[in-house]
């Protein structure tokens, strides 16, 4: 029953792409009362930052976070596996150590096969396993359209805490993992995607972070996000805007899944892309040669993306080196500028 059902074809949209558009969402926040101060939560609301971080003492402080979404991938077990590393990235994307998580599942119990969810927890639980993250329980509810997500707690020392708004002038900025993941998987799911290019997609999304987060651990890193749903550029423009610093970005130099540009070209080009495209606007400037193909892919809507890292000019070298010692496949895409613009300028 499993391999004769799409799971992508129960969704208009999947993976991080299902996220409600960034400007649409800041339009809901910015209506929401501003909560009583509390000197203990590090890492809030207000960033625009990868999860909550609450501190319980000197040496502890508590990492938080939720993600679920629609079917990226047709395989059940593939799809958890994928929902889980993306879920954890978020700890490791603010410099914590995952602990525990809770499943979210909604699923057609009447309708499809219950042996689609036993896949979809077994891919989840053996990328649980991989992270050394416990299990601790979940919640689930019958619905039309499948959802899988998970709720992830960690920990991390108050001092050492990865936000995004650290950036510094000088920082180099480096990426753990490549883009255009929006525009493989809708060509994935139009059914353009040859068997070796399913392969490579779903193994970049079930790729755990944790070698890259451990690595950058041991470096003089100011800031990290990871790179999801709002695209490499929407991404860096929230470690633009909370650094009050300028970021330049090589496009040269950014690392694309083989055929992006190809697919893009024949139309293949989600709406959560283009939605992040025309939210930046005003917030990126582009060199006047560069086209809208490669426009839309440094904004190509990511599902388990890499790690953003802004680290300092003297390491970053070093850390590279490493990273890639550590079979991450990281690259080295621009820098961070002083004109405290909180805007990203484009450079071929």
């Amino acid at each position: 029953m499993t391999n004769t059902i799409k799971l992508t074809s129960l969704s208009s949209k999947g993976g991080c792409g299902c996220k409600i558009g960034p400007a649409d969402l800041s339009q809901v926040l910015k209506n929401l009362p501003q909560a009583a101060a509390d000197p203990n939560l590090l890492v809030g609301l207000d960033t625009s930052d990868d999860a909550g971080v609450y501190k319980i003492n000197e040496e502890t402080a508590l990492v938080q976070t939720l993600d679920f979404f629609t079917p990226i991938v047709d395989d059940p077990y593939d799809f958890g596996q994928i929902a889980a590393a993306n879920a954890i990235s978020d700890v490791y994307a603010m410099g914590g150590t995952p602990l525990t998580a809770l499943n979210i599942v909604a699923f057609p119990i009447s309708t499809l096969d219950k042996s689609i969810l036993t896949d979809i927890l077994r891919g989840a639980g053996d990328k649980l396993k991989e992270a050394g993250v416990t299990l601790v329980g979940g919640h689930s509810i019958d619905d039309q359209e499948p959802k899988f997500g998970l709720a992830v707690t960690g920990t991390v020392h108050p001092d050492k805490v990865r936000a995004n708004n650290g950036a510094k002038p000088g920082d180099k900025l480096i990426l753990t993992k490549p883009i255009g993941v929006g525009i493989s998987t809708t060509a994935l799911k139009n059914g353009l995607l040859s068997e070796e290019e399913k392969q490579n997609v779903t193994k970049v999304m079930a790729t755990l972070n944790k070698k890259a987060a451990e690595t950058m651990a041991g470096f003089d890193v100011h800031a990290a996000t990871d790179v999801t749903g709002f695209g490499l550029l929407g991404h860096a423009s929230e470690m633009a805007a909370g650094s009050e610093a300028g970021i330049r970005i090589y496009s040269s130099q950014v690392p694309v899944l083989p055929r992006v540009r190809e697919l893009a070209e024949s139309g293949t080009i989600p709406g959560g892309t283009k939605n992040n495209y025309a939210h930046l606007d005003g917030k990126v400037s582009f060199p006047d040669e560069m086209d809208q193909i490669d426009r839309y892919i440094l904004c190509d809507a990511v599902t388990s993306g890499g790690l953003l890292i802004s680290v300092g000019e003297n390491e970053s070298d070093e850390l590279l080196a490493k990273l890639r010692d550590q079979q991450v496949d990281a690259h080295l895409i621009g820098e961070v500028v002083s004109d405290h613009s909180g805007k990203i300028s484009v450079q071929s």
